[in-house]
């Protein structure tokens, strides 16, 4: 199955206590559940007490906590506004992402 967001996407978050922010997908996480998750950055940060080791000076610190795809919009890069992703073919046969908003291959 193609994926409709990937890495490097900017995205809009629809549900959760992050709704109405923007990112950008640094990682996606692949689950055989099909319940696939995204890693956004700036986005869904926790807070974590780190024990001090040689690598790490320890304390609190703020980490991105994956959240699910299906709470992730794609932004079309013409309106720059979130919208659905569709599949068609190119003039070439291959298939292709594109914003359902504007039309425009993504």
């Amino acid at each position: 199955m193609a994926a409709k967001i990937k890495k490097g996407d900017k995205v809009f978050i629809i549900s959760g206590k992050d709704k109405g922010k923007e990112g950008e997908v640094t990682r996606i996480i692949k689950s055989s559940q099909s319940q696939d998750k995204a890693l956004v950055q700036g986005i869904n940060l926790v807070k974590r007490h780190r024990k001090p080791s040689q690598d790490n000076p320890g304390g609190i610190i703020s980490e991105e906590r994956p959240i699910q795809i299906s709470n992730l919009m794609i932004i079309d890069p013409k309106t720059k506004k979130p919208s659905r992703v569709g599949f068609k073919l190119d003039k070439k046969g291959n298939k292709v992402r594109f914003a359902k908003k504007s039309g425009e291959v993504l």
